[in-house]
């Protein structure tokens, strides 16, 4: 990667709008002021406050936020300036010119950047929030992305670069209450002493490489604000005191958007309702981020229910502007009326005249695009169609996903098996850790490879290095490690996500990629620790006490989003190798193509065992991606297979609707007792969903009745497929199973054996025999039976 391009020191010299304090010297005077009434003024496209009759002294303050911005520096970032900067002109000009305005962040504004910040390491956003005069902002778990020594040493640099401070109330250095960042930050808007309390989600260790914060513990962050609130608030100007209390907790409600209460954000959230309910009356405004949801509720202040305050977060990546109001009364120390709301960045907000915020912001994003057009215009790969994460919100039209909304973290993707398969493809080689397998995690992909729809100006399906770079922003290094299949297996179940200390985290649940050789099957509905039923590499059943060599990123590999297991492999090497460069190479070895076949799949109903000729039925889900363009699966196959070998049974073929079949039958009477895997396989445009589980065909118990024996078919004779399989007659689920070999991992599961007319005559016959022998038994039992 080219070095950062160098940056001409900032002008500190214009005076600020709002000056930071080191500590406010006001008096907090909650005292009731049930009497005084607010009285919204429309004006401009602005709230205002108008000052009570009875209020001596009420001060207009108005908060512009921001959250999750992540490096999004592209040809929309001015409009984005220019809506801070037009809110700032409407909120001055409703109350009489004067300056009500302060930005504040609630983290996350770098870190899985898009490419012309991450490329400079970011250097723009931090130049492009230093141009807008942040005032603030609470550190999210991405600003640790490169470490802690590296947000104090290179984003801050002790002022001399971000100019705001980064706070972090619940950041302790380990085995301390020692902050190691500052708690909070004080400034004066029109007269108000604002303080910012800021902290980041507890689950950041599980989040960022845990070498970059192996010296930090990272505490409650609602204890820790309202530790500081009360500090803020007590009256004792050497500890700082202010008259606004502002919460900024990167943290939030796990669900947002048109139409969600306040109330179901709660109920759908334990970490979103501590927040709301567990934050202390001293603060008056509670800004979230962390989720990448939007929304604006007034919450009832804890103990006092006739209160309420705002609790806002604006989504993701400047798509919003958070705008909180609030008519403070310097005379009672009270908040008499607030209001919030987010402000869609589209282009209807703009100041009347390019201010020089906006002017100094234009710059940053124009050199920063200029010097990421050249590198990232070269094209470094070609995709066939579209390779996606997964999209939530969807239709399935004409028989294949489209629409909604991409980054889901609950599903499989074609991006993340494209990933997995590139990382097995570059850590394979013995000289670069000699990896068997790999896995992915879900929060690392974070663009989209679109055919048609161009990064930049390159031809359709090209892919460019900045689009490559979108896809895995992080440089996270490569390794691999050796676990064991039980390892393995702790890893997967810890898709079911757990904190350290047994705590549901906001996402419960991650869904792993793996690459092509790695299958799995699982209960959703099992307890904790027990969803796994079946893996199998490279089409074998895993060994629990053999190794396995896994590669995957470091942050991974480290027990990064809750995956701890990982962090007990043994032989753990560093290829040397980042991801991006890995990723690139593999792209440039020739047109990629989306995989649509599932490599994980739920199954239900499964009894570990079942005796010859017993009936069975199992419900499959889960068969279908929600990447865009992944067709629909229409059938699944079941086959049965004894133990280490490579002949066995066609049970059936299935129907798939959404997703889902119920595969029922009854297994051949003459079945030999013994171990059998159960395959389960489906095709989708020549990709193939293939997974295997453990079942043990055993003796009928003694208090069911013993099946009639009904003969296996002799084999049918099939090509064995080469890259596709060849066609297999299919029975209906009840027809009588035809015998079958077992193909590839990958590939398709060919019929073997003898002539069909032989085959038929062979039915005929053994049926002819079998109906005398019934009929010989039945007369010959028919006096006893009159006897008794």
């Amino acid at each position: 990667m080219p070095p950062a391009p160098s940056r001409p020191a900032p002008d500190r010299s214009a005076p600020r709008p709002a000056d930071r304090l080191p500590g406010g010297t006001s008096d907090r005077r909650r005292a009731a002021a049930a009497g005084l009434a607010g009285v919204l003024v429309l004006g401009a496209g602005a709230v205002a406050l108008a000052a009570p009759a009875q209020a001596a002294d009420v001060r207009q303050v108005a908060l512009l936020s921001v959250n999750d911005f992540h490096g999004r520096i592209n040809d929309s970032t001015t409009t984005y300036a220019a809506t801070v900067e037009g809110l700032r002109e409407q909120l001055a000009a409703a109350n009489g010119g004067l300056p009500v305005t302060a930005l504040v962040s609630a983290g996350d504004l770098i870190g899985a950047s898009e490419f012309a910040s991450a490329v400079a390491q970011d250097q723009p956003t931090i130049d492009l929030f230093d141009a807008l005069d942040l005032q603030a902002s609470a550190v999210g778990n991405h600003e640790f992305d490169q470490g802690y020594d590296d947000l104090v040493d290179r984003v801050v640099a002790g002022g001399s670069n971000a100019s705001w401070p980064y706070l972090g109330a619940n950041v302790y250095t380990a085995g301390t209450t020692t902050p190691a960042l500052p708690e909070y930050a004080t400034f004066e808007v029109n007269g108000v002493t604002v303080g910012v309390i800021g902290t980041v989600t507890q689950e950041t260790p599980s989040l960022v490489s845990p070498a970059g914060v192996a010296g930090l513990t990272f505490g409650d962050p609602v204890a820790a604000t309202n530790r500081v609130a009360t500090q803020l608030t007590d009256g004792v100007a050497g500890n700082g005191e202010a008259d606004l209390v502002v919460a900024a907790y990167h943290e939030g409600a796990s669900e947002g958007g048109e139409g969600v209460t306040l109330e179901q954000a709660v109920a759908a959230s334990p970490v979103f309702a501590g927040i709301v309910t567990g934050t202390s009356p001293a603060v008056d405004v509670i800004l979230t981020g962390h989720t990448h949801q939007a929304y604006s509720f007034a919450a009832p202040v804890p103990g006092d229910p006739a209160r309420t305050r705002p609790v806002l977060q604006t989504g993701q990546y400047g798509e919003n502007v958070g705008v909180v109001e609030v008519a403070f009364d310097l005379e009672t120390g009270t908040v008499v009326q607030s209001s919030a709301r987010n402000q869609p960045v589209d282009g209807t907000v703009a100041p009347a005249a390019p201010t020089p915020a906006l002017v100094e912001a234009q710059a940053v994003v124009d050199a920063a695009l200029a010097e990421a057009e050249v590198v990232g215009s070269q094209v470094v790969g070609e995709v066939t169609a579209d390779i996606t994460t997964a999209f939530r919100d969807g239709t399935v039209v004409d028989g294949v996903y489209t629409g909604g909304t991409g980054g889901d973290r609950s599903k499989e993707s074609t991006l993340g098996h494209l990933v997995a398969d590139a990382l097995l493809d570059v850590l394979a080689d013995e000289e670069r850790g000699g990896a068997e397998i790999t896995l992915v995690n879900p929060g690392g992909l974070r663009s989209e490879l679109l055919r048609d729809v161009p990064f930049g100006d390159e031809a359709a399906g090209d892919v460019t290095y900045a689009e490559a770079n979108a896809v895995l922003p992080f440089v996270n290094n490569l390794w691999t490690t050796d676990l064991t299949g039980a390892q393995l297996v702790e890893v997967l179940e810890q898709q079911w996500q757990t904190n350290a200390d047994g705590t549901v985290p906001t996402r419960p649940y991650l869904q792993l990629s793996g690459s092509a050789n790695l299958a799995w099957t699982y209960d959703p509905d099992a307890p904790q620790g027990q969803h796994i039923t079946s893996v199998t590499v490279d089409g074998e059943p895993l060994d629990p006490t053999a190794p396995y060599r896994v590669g995957s990123f470091n942050f991974l590999l480290q027990g990064g989003d809750n995956f701890r297991a990982f962090a007990g492999g043994t032989d753990t090497r560093d290829s040397g190798l980042v991801d991006r460069d890995g990723w690139i190479s593999y792209l440039g070895q020739g047109p990629v193509s989306p995989d649509y076949g599932k490599r994980s799949v739920a199954v239900d109903g499964l009894p570990a065992g079942l005796a010859p000729g017993e009936a069975y039925a199992l419900t499959v889900s889960d068969l279908d991606l929600t990447s865009l363009g992944a067709p629909a699966t229409e059938q699944l196959d079941a086959f049965l297979f004894p133990q280490g070998e490579d002949a066995g049974v066609l049970l059936g073929s299935f129907p798939v609707t959404g997703g889902r079949a119920t595969v029922a039958g009854t297994l051949p009477a003459d079945l030999a007792l013994g171990g059998y895997r159960l395959v389960l396989q489906a095709s989708v445009e020549g990709d193939f969903t293939q997974v295997a589980l453990p079942l043990t065909v055993r003796e009928t118990p003694p208090d069911e009745p013993t099946p009639t024996p009904t003969p296996t078919p002799a084999p049918t004779a099939v090509p064995t497929p080469t890259a596709t399989p060849a066609p297999v007659a299919s029975p209906s689920p009840s027809a009588t199973a035809a015998v079958v070999a077992r193909g590839t991992s990958r590939g398709g599961l060919a019929t073997t054996g003898a002539d069909d007319g032989l085959l038929v005559a062979g039915w005929l016959a053994g049926a002819a025999v079998l109906v005398g022998a019934v009929l010989v038994a039945l007369r010959a039992r028919r006096p006893e039976r009159a006897d008794r």
